[in-house]
């Protein structure tokens, strides 16, 4: 296990604190300047900040102190055993593939060693050739291998697969994924893709400005943020603001009300069912997001009710298969939903700027945060 407490007040902040456990792997989200990669680079021992504070463990005992500011122990990056794999591969140009390689490994490695890894790496047969005479993705799978040759107890990864293109991207995926199954360390992954997060990570750690505002599975944050904040991080656009009304009764299940407030008309709203989950006041200022996946778009002639809302079709920008839609609200045209919806619905429907349409947010598409947590 990982244990990773960060604090660094000045030019560089952190305030960050997260765990990882054998065979899992976290990644760190967030903006560029968020520090992820300084969180990554205090875990390797690589950031000289005399401010820094907090504690860096890995598994039990003395040994496993990395980094522990109270007790003045901060180990040097030779005496931390992690495998660190840059984003630009960082390898040598004057040295063979194997040669590279070998800088990182214990002295006494024999030459079977590294031609299992080689093997194992998919790199069998290029030991010889030097960094230049190597696609991206052998660069790459270089660096990984390099990184896998220290035996770490982490293995961190800035942002690896960015400098490649789509197709190598892909297999690098499986790649990583087939690593997972033989080597079973903390892993540690930098990127700003959040595709890539959903689909590689096990939990992701939300951070900005070098704080961890949320961690958690990439399903749960993305689909329930904390706050507005990490709502805006994690890319949703469907973010307004309401007064929520608890449901009756005790069951968890309860519905309650959510009145969306905005406009220019103050005494404008829209109440909408959702869920209650008994830890909101009564009367509670809230900002809500809505899951755009879970949403639906009907006819004209469908029949509102519930949370049916009429809307006008504002914008439409077709972008092949989709089409990037604008919806306002008539009882709310001030406020707007972007929502991504099939272009073949839209013919289907006849829908062009200006048709009416209804639009139903199931009670479950509703996520909502309390004003307090921004």
């Amino acid at each position: 296990m990982l244990h990773v407490l960060l604090k660094n007040e000045g030019q560089i902040r952190l305030d960050a604190e997260f765990n990882c456990a054998r065979g899992e792997l976290l990644a760190l989200v967030g903006p560029s300047g968020s520090g992820k990669t300084s969180v990554l680079r205090a875990i390797a021992g690589l950031l000289k900040s005399p401010q820094l504070q907090g504690r860096i463990t890995v598994g039990h005992g003395d040994e496993g102190i990395w980094f522990d500011s109270a007790h003045g122990i901060r180990r040097a990056p030779q005496q931390r055993r992690v495998g660190l794999v840059f984003q630009h591969y960082a390898l040598f140009p004057h040295l063979t593939a194997l040669e590279n390689v070998a800088l990182a490994a214990h002295p006494v490695k024999a030459a079977a060693y590294f031609d299992a890894l080689f093997e194992r790496m998919g790199l069998a047969g290029l030991q010889g050739r030097r960094p230049s005479q190597l696609s991206g993705g052998q660069q790459q799978r270089v660096a990984l291998a390099r990184a896998l040759a220290r035996e770490p107890q982490v293995l961190l990864l800035d942002e690896p697969f960015s400098a490649v293109d789509a197709p190598t991207r892909q297999t690098l995926y499986h790649e990583l994924a087939a690593l997972r199954q033989q080597v079973a360390i903390p892993m540690v992954l930098v990127t700003h893709d959040l595709n890539e997060a959903r689909r590689l990570a096990d939990r992701v750690v939300i951070l900005d400005a070098g704080e961890s505002l949320q961690v958690g599975a990439p399903a749960r944050v993305f689909a329930s943020p904390r706050n507005a904040r990490v709502a805006e991080l994690v890319g949703i656009q469907n973010h307004f603001q309401g007064q929520f009304f608890q449901g009756a009764g005790v069951d968890a299940a309860a519905f309650g009300r959510l009145v969306w407030q905005g406009g220019a008309d103050a005494q404008a709203s829209i109440s909408l069912q959702v869920i209650d989950k008994k830890r909101l006041k009564d009367g509670a200022q809230v900002s809500w997001v809505v899951a755009g996946e879970l949403l639906d778009v009907a006819a004209l002639a469908a029949a509102p009710g519930g949370n049916t809302l009429a809307c006008t079709l504002g914008e439409v920008l077709p972008l092949g298969e989709i089409s990037l839609c604008t919806l306002l609200p008539i009882q709310l045209p001030s406020q707007r939903l972007t929502l991504n919806l099939s272009s073949a619905l839209l013919r289907q429907l006849g829908a062009q700027p200006g048709t009416l349409l209804y639009l139903q947010i199931p009670p479950e598409a509703v996520h909502i945060m309390p004003v307090r947590q921004f």
